[in-house]
C-alpha cells in the first residue's frame, strides 16, 4: 500500500512538471531590456542595430574565442609564474632597500 501511495505521488508529480514546462514553452518570450527600451529608442531616434563586423552568435565561435583568451591568459601566467609567485618582494623590504640605496650614496 505505501509503495503505491508512492508510486502515485511520483506519477502526480511527473504529469505537473511536464504540464507546467508545456505551458511555459508556449507562453510569449519575455523581452529583454535591449529588446523592450533600447531598440525602441533607437528606432524613435534613427539608429537601428545592423550586423556585426564579427557575428558570434553562429556556432561555437564564441566558445572559440574563450578558449583562445584562455589559453593566452595561461601561457601567460605559466611563464611568468616565478615573478608572481616565486619572487615576490614585501612592500616593507623594498622600501628598505630603496632607504639603505639612497643612504649610503
Amino acid at each position: 500500500m505505501k509503495s503505491l501511495t508512492s508510486i502515485g505521488l511520483f506519477l502526480f508529480i511527473v504529469y505537473i512538471f511536464g504540464n507546467l514546462s508545456i505551458a511555459v514553452a508556449e507562453e510569449e518570450k519575455w523581452t529583454g531590456l535591449d529588446e523592450a527600451i533600447v531598440k525602441k529608442i533607437a528606432k524613435e531616434h534613427g539608429r537601428e542595430a545592423h550586423e556585426p563586423i564579427i557575428n558570434t552568435d553562429q556556432g561555437d565561435l564564441l566558445l572559440f574565442v574563450f578558449l583562445l583568451a584562455g589559453a593566452a591568459g595561461g601561457f601567460l601566467a605559466g611563464y611568468s609564474w616565478k615573478n608572481l609567485m616565486v619572487n615576490k618582494k614585501s612592500c616593507q623590504n623594498v622600501q628598505k632597500e630603496t632607504l639603505q640605496s639612497n643612504t649610503s650614496k
